[in-house]
């Protein structure tokens, strides 16, 4: 287990996190839950846990809007938080799908 702001970050990637991540990537703009959980093949409930975690990790930059949030890749997160971007590509890796980091 690793520790970031304070909080608990598993080592674990799931595939999930991976989509998520993805699909963000991709967009390049900022994208709701809803979207990304459309876009990502994820529940929208799995949608949020993973963009706040992202957020939380600084790999994610998040505005809040009314009705909900919106996320965007952040600017570096690759500097923001490497060890976490280099496992999330790592685990793109193994699930056979393609992410820069």
């Amino acid at each position: 287990m690793v520790w970031y702001a304070g909080r608990m970050e598993t080592n674990e990637i799931s595939l999930h996190q991976v989509r998520v991540y993805r699909f963000v990537w991709e967009m390049k703009d900022w994208v709701t839950n809803a979207e990304i959980a459309r876009g990502a093949a994820v529940a929208a409930r799995t949608a949020r846990l993973h963009t706040r975690r992202f957020v939380a990790a600084g790999l994610f930059d998040q505005i809040e809007l009314f009705p909900g949030h919106s996320f965007r890749i952040a600017a570096k997160p690759e500097s923001r938080n490497k060890a976490y971007a280099l496992r999330l590509a790592q685990a793109a890796e193994a699930f056979g799908l393609e992410l820069s980091v």
